[in-house]
């Protein structure tokens, strides 16, 4: 009775575990996908260059958990930056060329600083959109196509 009792209570205990991993991986991939807005656009100067800074909003970014931007100092580094965060931003043209990139973002609040730069004689691309790569769980959160005028 008492080998019947102690393994019924290491089944449940693994079976519990099991259930808690399934829960904790099911709610990340619950995550939505970055709803991306146009917030507008402004002259900038970078390196002695006038340039046009084109800015957005990630307008679901509360659905994001801060941990997403920890700075893991176990994954590879963005340049220099050896505590760069977890989830990396990408913007890329409609095309999918790459337009910008962030990787010191450290909480879900700062996607609303997000921008590209173009030479005021460029003509922008039409639309844009940004990845979030979770770099430790491999996970990319592609968002909708955002225009780049009001």
């Amino acid at each position: 009775m008492l080998n019947f009792t102690r393994t019924a209570v290491l089944f449940a205990t693994a079976l519990a575990l099991v259930l808690l991993i399934q829960d904790s991986a099911a709610a990340q991939q619950r995550l939505p996908n970055p709803v991306l807005a146009f917030i507008g656009q402004e002259q900038v100067e970078a390196g002695g260059k006038q340039l046009i800074r084109y800015k957005y909003d990630v307008a679901n970014k509360a659905k994001y958990p801060n941990e997403l931007f920890a700075p893991s100092p176990n994954l590879p580094p963005c340049g220099t930056n050896t505590k760069s965060a977890r989830t990396w931003i990408d913007v890329y043209d409609q095309r999918g060329r790459r337009l910008n990139g962030f990787c010191a973002i450290t909480r879900s609040a700062d996607l609303d600083k997000l921008w590209f730069d173009l030479a005021p004689d460029m003509v922008p691309p039409s639309w844009v959109y940004i990845e979030m790569t979770d770099r430790e769980t491999d996970t990319k959160y592609k968002s909708n196509l955002a225009e780049t005028t009001p």
